[in-house]
């Protein structure tokens, strides 16, 4: 009896240590969804890049809710504390007239991960990356690409303004606004600065919108052209010099960071790494940084802030309202960038097809490859992928003077 007594105590004391007592529905449910979107990332690769860790990151921290707990101190009585240690390593505090020892516990794996993005030093660091693998030819050799870039920024200041309307407070409504912008560094770095604790539904709704381009994007294109205007095949772009290529990151770094500092982090790494690339003297770090350093940072990054979502701060209506805002803003700023497309079609007399104008959100390249794939569905002989390459990386530069911005206004 007493061996039956003591396993049955052993299975309790096993079920009370295991993490099935802390967790709670919403873990369960969020679960669910990491299970979802790692079916997106796997099956139907969705940005699996960046939506495989960020899943994998919810589904181990709503398994073990620890493993993103802060470090804390226990109060351990000086008498207890002695009788294990010879000295008296850390401070001591006196309560009730009884003396206890201030030991401090370590907190959990992802919790000092997680650093790297609460003190916005991964975001950055994917710019580099970035910085190292896009080549602004395009937009150099069609300036007029940096109006079309603006423009689908237009969706990130009208919905930060819907934002405020619907009750969001103001550093709230900048950081769900930026997800229009279709930049899922940006809105981590911004989210991460203005309001950290939207950080999981903000990323999670930034890197699911970029994942669906190919599916939001042509309804919305097609609304807003005719098949005249989807027709029209663009003249090839100028050749662009190696000195231009050099000369244009320092130009625009030096422009940002006079003009709007704040966005001095983002476009500062975006165009080092780009200086990196065009500059032909420096391939290993190059290579490096678009490989090696971009990969490490990645992981880090999707699968910390994926471990923000936890199920009690990610299941509430605050969080759909979210994800329908981001939604709006993705949507408006696709629409504004086709109709500023329009705009210059009217104005060249038909020479700019207004389908480049949907790549000046800043999903890099598969804003850029819908553009051209829907304009290959009027005209097969029409390929549009290097000319919405310039609005394309354009958006990536408005997008972070955006967040310039809304960090200079809000932060």
């Amino acid at each position: 009896m007493e061996i039956i007594n003591g396993f049955l105590n052993s299975l309790v004391s096993l079920y009370q240590d295991s993490g099935i007592v802390d967790l709670v529905w919403q873990n369960y449910v969020m679960i669910g969804i990491s299970f979802v979107l790692l079916y997106l990332a796997i099956k139907k690769q969705y940005e699996p890049l960046l939506l495989l860790p960020i899943a994998f990151g919810m589904l181990l921290v709503n398994l073990y809710p620890a493993i993103m707990a802060a470090p804390s101190t226990d109060m351990v009585p000086l008498a207890e504390y002695l009788t294990t240690h010879d000295t008296i390593d850390y401070a001591v505090t006196t309560l009730n007239g009884e003396q206890y020892v201030n030991v401090p516990t370590y907190g959990g794996l992802l919790y000092y991960l997680y650093q790297g993005v609460k003190l916005g030093i991964y975001p950055p660091l994917i710019f580099l990356g970035i910085g190292c693998m896009t080549d602004f030819g395009p937009l150099i050799a069609n300036p007029k690409s940096f109006i079309l870039g603006a423009a689908a920024q237009i969706g990130i200041f009208i919905t930060f303004i819907g934002a405020i309307y619907l009750g969001f407070a103001p550093a709230e409504a900048g950081a769900i606004g930026i997800i229009g912008g279709a930049d899922g560094p940006t809105a981590i770095y911004v989210t991460s600065k203005l309001a950290p604790h939207l950080l999981g539904s903000i990323a999670i709704a930034a890197y699911s919108y970029m994942a669906l381009v190919p599916i939001i994007q042509p309804p919305i294109m097609k609304a807003l052209t005719t098949k005249k205007e989807r027709s029209v095949v663009m003249e090839q772009l100028r050749p662009v010099s190696k000195l231009e290529k050099i000369m244009f990151p320092v130009v625009v770094v030096i422009i940002c960071s006079i003009l709007l500092p704040s966005s001095a982090p983002l476009i500062g790494m975006l165009m080092l790494g780009n200086i990196f690339k065009e500059s032909g003297v420096v391939e290993r770090i190059n290579k490096t940084a678009q490989n090696e350093l971009m990969n490490i940072i990645t992981i880090f990054l999707g699968v910390t802030v994926g471990a923000t979502a936890t199920g009690t701060r990610f299941l509430q209506w605050q969080t759909i309202g979210i994800i329908a805002l981001g939604l709006a803003a993705f949507c408006v700023g696709t629409a504004c960038g086709t109709l500023f497309g329009k705009l210059m079609y009217t104005f060249t007399g038909g020479k700019v097809n207004p389908l480049i104008g949907s790549a000046g959100v800043s999903a890099v390249p598969m804003a850029a490859r819908v553009a051209n794939k829907v304009g290959q569905e009027e005209n097969p002989g029409n390929f549009l992928l290097m000319h919405a390459m310039g609005p394309n990386v354009a958006g990536v530069i408005g997008s972070a003077v955006a967040a310039g911005v809304l960090l200079s206004i809000l932060g």
